[in-house]
């Protein structure tokens, strides 16, 4: 029989009693606050014993072997904190972990929790009674909570898994002699994470105006991004979905009108792309088209509202950062602040409307990434009752979400967090 898992609580008041690991350390007499080294996985900087304390519960734990796995301080970090978030016994009392001198966490143990952890033992028990966390209540609690995030092999469906077996073993109570049967819980991963995979399938809904009128409105899914072009016989070598916008002859009736539009897509060549990589949308104009781009919900006339930027020529630039939207989300389900904005607006072939209605532009498209849409949805609805409402985050494999508004808001934490390991510009 194997060496049970440790507890975490138990385990990392041990830890920071032997004061081996670099940084993990009581900081008051009466041992009920603790402090853990929090570095992004990307500062240069950032050393091996940064992740001391991340990298010995994965040994302990069993999901990593020095020797034989290789390392992979994210995936530590990421359990760990997890493990950590599933205590009662244990909070967050401060965040330092923007400190550009010394990132760290502060915990505090409550409840009188510290001091009070029955270590694992693996004797017999010769009194003819169990310790206080040998009830079967407590030890289902511990595997839920102990659980490792692990990729799933290649061949399997994509998405993550837990490391232990997939078929779970009969669960002993020491009151009973018949073995009683584990519950298959879910996945203890945050479904949110999908945002960042690389290569995942977006869906974008594109909609585009000819002189303020609507022509054209598309709902597509592409895992390589889409490419806005003016014939259907641009160039398909190109990397991006393509989407033909329409000739203006099926919307309009002003002749002179109809030839300037013709004009700015015949010039479109190959075409204006835009896809996700990380925690950015990226777009790019591969044709003579100038193109200005925004991020606004809305683009109302007269509103003088100015371009964001300009899409570069035959290299890539940033609309659209994720983390700012994520931080911006939490903020607004907190009550302050307001609703973060995802909608980009690109005005093609012409300057952007700055002095005059936007419906006075030949050529404006619109795109909204509908996951990001539908997160701002979940959180103007308060959450998603598990009985109640679901809403569907449109990317490829991905399951309609039912949240309460308290996982919502840690999965989006959790999401920041993620974003430590893949800041714009770290890479």
């Amino acid at each position: 029989m194997g060496t049970p898992k440790p507890r975490i609580l138990p385990w990392l008041e041990l830890q920071l009693n032997l004061g081996q690991l670099e940084g993990v350390a009581w900081v008051n007499e009466s041992r009920t606050r603790f402090r853990i080294p929090w570095k992004h996985g990307l500062r240069h900087d950032a050393q091996q014993e940064d992740f001391g304390i991340f990298q010995a519960w994965a040994e302990a734990t069993g999901a990593y072997v020095p020797g034989r796995d290789k390392p992979d301080p994210p995936t530590w970090k990421r359990n760990f904190r997890s493990a950590l978030n599933r205590k009662d016994g244990l909070r967050l009392a401060d965040d330092r972990s923007k400190d550009p001198h010394d990132p760290h966490k502060i915990y505090e143990f409550v409840n009188s929790a510290v001091g009070n952890f029955a270590q694992p033992d693996t004797s017999p028990d010769t009194s003819g009674g169990g310790s206080t966390f040998d009830t079967q209540e407590d030890i289902l609690d511990e595997l839920l909570g102990n659980m490792v995030l692990a990729p799933l092999p290649d061949s399997g469906p994509p998405g993550l898994a837990v490391a232990p077996e997939p078929y779970p073993q009969p669960l002993l109570s020491p009151s009973l002699d018949n073995p009683t049967p584990f519950p298959n819980p879910e996945p203890s991963e945050n479904p949110l994470r999908r945002l960042l995979v690389p290569g995942e399938e977006w869906e974008f809904e594109v909609t585009a105006f000819y002189r303020g009128r609507q022509v054209f409105q598309q709902t597509i899914s592409c895992p390589g991004g889409l490419r806005l072009v003016g014939s259907e016989v641009a160039d398909r070598t190109l990397p991006g979905w393509p989407i033909t916008l329409p000739d203006p002859g099926a919307s309009l009736t002003d002749k002179g009108v109809m030839t300037y539009v013709r004009h700015v897509l015949s010039r479109l060549g190959g075409g204006l792309a835009l896809w996700q990589a990380g925690q950015q949308l990226w777009a790019q104009r591969l044709g003579q088209c100038h193109t200005y781009w925004a991020v606004s919900e809305e683009l109302l006339p007269n509103s003088g509202n100015g371009p964001d930027g300009e899409v570069p020529k035959d290299k890539e630039g940033g609309v659209l950062d994720l983390g700012p939207f994520i931080v911006d989300l939490i903020t607004f389900t907190e009550g302050s602040g307001r609703s973060p904005r995802y909608t980009l607006w690109f005005c093609v072939g012409e300057p952007w409307p700055q002095d005059q209605p936007w419906t006075k532009r030949l050529v404006m498209v619109k795109v909204v990434p509908t996951c990001l849409r539908a997160l701002v949805e979940l959180a103007r609805a308060g959450g998603a009752s598990s009985l109640e409402n679901t809403v569907e985050l449109h990317i490829s494999n991905s399951h309609p979400l039912s949240l309460t508004s308290d996982q919502y808001k840690a999965y989006l934490k959790d999401l920041v967090e993620d974003m430590d390991f893949q800041g714009p510009g770290e890479a």
